[in-house]
């Protein structure tokens, strides 16, 4: 019977790990602090359905819709992934603040 060999992790490869799973559960808790976390609970529903949408159109050979809900979903992703960080200051309508 052939011995087994163990690979034995070195210190650093378990302090690399363990940074990794820390950043993991930071990263869950700032999704869960989040305003828009309704909101994303929902996307990922909607994303489902679109890729199901997605390989329906290409099955049945309509690959320019298949394109178009695939780029629309990556656009998506990233605007969700941003958070509303970039999002636009609404300024009020009046228009006092401009000069003739």
């Amino acid at each position: 019977m052939a011995k087994r060999k163990y690979n034995r992790r070195s210190d650093e490869q378990l302090i690399e790990d363990l940074q990794t799973k820390i950043q993991k559960v930071q990263e869950r808790l700032e999704s869960k602090q989040r305003k828009d976390s309704p909101v994303l609970k929902k996307l990922s529903n909607i994303e489902r359905t679109l890729r199901n949408f997605a390989q329906l159109s290409l099955d049945h050979d309509r690959p320019d819709l298949a394109n178009m809900v695939t780029a629309f979903l990556a656009g998506l992703r990233r605007a969700a992934d941003e958070g509303g960080r970039d999002m636009p200051v609404r300024r009020s309508s009046s228009r006092s603040d401009i000069e003739l």
